[in-house]
């Protein structure tokens, strides 16, 4: 109550609330002329019957009518007096018990209550606040990079224009602030100058005005910005944005290095100095029917299998893990170890499959992406889309429904040995996917999705690989972030950094049982020295200092992240990805 004065005069006046105060006395003024009618009245009708009542008598009994409290006191005993005693009635129950309520809610106590309610979203964060990424955007993929951030202990906030959006934001559990895109003052409030990072993931005309702004209120802010036309890229920059990823052009490029040739198979996923990550489909290949132990990878190549990813579900190999045609192998080693490892299960390209077509399902932003960068590699692609003119090139392209069989038929499906989907509609994907599945149960399928949560739906359908747009983008992010903290190299699978203190120092890699205990694989370890050991042996003895490289799941992350805590203030400037 202490402050419902000066909350009632900010609602006053903001904007709309001038055209509800002229609408509630508009309803008022026409009461007050009912009620001075009927006093008027009342006065004749009782002079009429012989009855003689103050003028203030006449306004009582109007009021006691309308209301319905009806005290009884004074009646008339007229049948005139009687009916207008009706019509008073009648219409104080319109305008007192319905129509009242109604105006008085709709004009002021709602908006009033939305007014309060846009309040709580802050305009400004508390000083002090450091380290934070500010994400100008709320679309399911920047809402996306909000939980991945939080997932990883990042402090994240929000930026919305429209504080309803940012009110809904709030009650979903994020972390929000309102305020204008274009207003520099906006970036002040938010301590732009101290945050760690402003992500821009707009449209491109108002990404530039957002990033513009940005830079004038904190010129050393690390500004990343996702764009949708290429041609907007140097003008982001030179609005101030230090990194503009064309994300949809960078899905494209890694699906298509995902595509399995007989004469090359791994595919570099990133980097930490020489320790190189690689992945590599085990489909039609030596390995298929094998298991770990039978295939000897680490004796012949000196690589190591990290990990195998089997339609979604990643699991650390034993000795008798056998692999699959649907497997993929994340294998870890040095760049020479990782070519040895690619030849020895690469074969020559027979003849007869050199010209057949990748079938690429899509021709939109990531279909031409993926058409071109196979292009690039000379392995020849032909595209599907419904419309009649895409901008394609000199790539073939079959108009028509992806879900026709003559269509498809006509594109190859039935000799081609990889098929491609990239539609925007996860919906349609999962479609495309089963559809396809039933048709070439022995072809390669890799999967674009929108949405994380709909990766797994899409391994289930048929695909062999699925890449996720919202996991692209976070993963960009992160690695920019966070380069000395970890690596994420897909929506699950990610490389981190350790440093050996108490608990591991003086102690083996196979006495400390990571493996078992955290589920996560050691790569590499840098010693004191500055020495990078790839795939260290099991009797390596950790010093006090040492750098551990290791890889795993997000599950098996937490795990270690609990048992052994994780560095946040070491450098890791060799971190690339490919």
């Amino acid at each position: 109550m202490k402050y419902l004065p000066s909350q009632i005069m900010t609602f006053l006046h903001e904007r709309g609330a001038k055209h509800n105060m002229i609408v509630l006395r508009r309803f008022f003024i026409t009461l007050c002329i009912m009620i001075a009618a009927y006093s008027v009245i009342f006065h004749w009708l009782m002079e009429y019957e012989g009855k003689e009542h103050s003028w203030i008598t006449g306004v009582y009994w109007t009021l006691t009518v309308m209301s319905t409290l009806g005290f009884g006191d004074i009646t008339f005993s007229s049948d005139p007096g009687r009916i207008f005693s009706i019509v008073v009635l009648m219409s104080g129950v319109i305008f007192f018990l319905i129509m009242m309520p109604f105006t008085f809610i709709q004009h002021f106590y709602m908006p009033w209550l939305e007014s309060q309610k846009k309040d709580m979203v802050p305009r400004r964060l508390p000083a002090g606040i450091r380290g934070h990424v500010l994400i100008a955007g709320s679309g399911p993929i920047t809402l996306n990079l909000a939980d991945d951030l939080a997932r990883h202990g990042i402090r994240r906030v929000l930026l919305c224009n429209d504080p309803q959006t940012g009110l809904d934001l709030l009650d979903q559990g994020y972390e929000v602030a309102a305020g204008d895109h274009d207003d520099v003052k906006t970036y002040q409030k938010l301590h732009a100058d101290t945050a760690a990072m402003l992500v821009v993931m707009d449209t491109d005309i108002r990404s530039t005005n957002i990033v513009f702004s940005a830079r004038e209120a904190a010129p050393q802010v690390v500004i990343a910005a996702g764009v949708e036309n290429p041609d907007a890229t140097d003008i982001l920059r030179l609005a101030g944005c230090n990194r503009v990823f064309q994300f949809h052009n960078v899905l494209g490029g890694a699906m298509a290095r995902r595509v399995v040739r007989s004469s090359q198979r791994a595919s570099i996923m990133g980097r930490f100095g020489r320790l190189v990550v690689a992945e590599a489909p085990v489909m039609h290949s030596s390995l298929a029917g094998k298991t770990l132990l039978d295939c000897s990878l680490r004796e012949r190549t000196g690589i190591n299998v990290v990990g195998v990813w089997d339609r979604g579900a990643f699991q650390l190999p034993g000795p008798h893990t056998m692999f699959t045609e649907s497997s993929v192998l994340v294998v870890a080693g040095t760049e020479k170890q990782v070519r040895t490892f690619d030849r020895l299960i690469s074969e020559p390209e027979k003849a007869e499959m050199e010209n057949v077509p990748v079938v690429i399902l899509g021709g939109g932003r990531v279909g031409l992406a993926v058409a071109r960068n196979l292009a690039r590699r000379k392995i020849p692609a032909v595209i599907v889309d419904r419309q009649p003119h895409i901008n394609s090139g000199a790539i073939p392209h079959v108009h028509g429904d992806a879900a026709d069989l003559a269509v498809l038929e006509k594109a190859g499906i039935r000799k081609t040995r990889t098929i491609i989907i990239t539609t925007h509609d996860d919906d349609a994907n999962i479609y495309l996917t089963i559809y396809s599945r039933r048709l070439r149960p022995d072809a390669q399928i890799l999967c674009r999705a929108s949405l994380d949560r709909n990766v797994n739906g899409l391994h289930s359908a048929g695909a062999d690989q699925v890449l996720s747009l919202a996991s692209l983008v976070s993963n960009s992010i992160i690695n920019l972030l966070a380069p000395d903290k970890m690596m994420m190299l897909n929506e699950r699978l990610l490389v981190f950094r350790y440093t050996i203190r108490g608990q591991l120092q003086g102690k083996s890699l196979m006495e400390c049982g990571i493996r078992n205990k955290t589920k996560c694989s050691v790569l590499a370890v840098r010693d004191n020295t500055g020495t990078m050991h790839v795939n260290p042996d099991p009797g390596y003895i950790f010093a006090l200092g040492d750098a551990l490289y290791l890889i795993g799941d997000s599950e098996a992350e937490e795990r270690f992240r609990e048992r052994y805590g994780i560095d946040s203030n070491l450098a890791c400037a060799d971190a690339d990805l490919s």
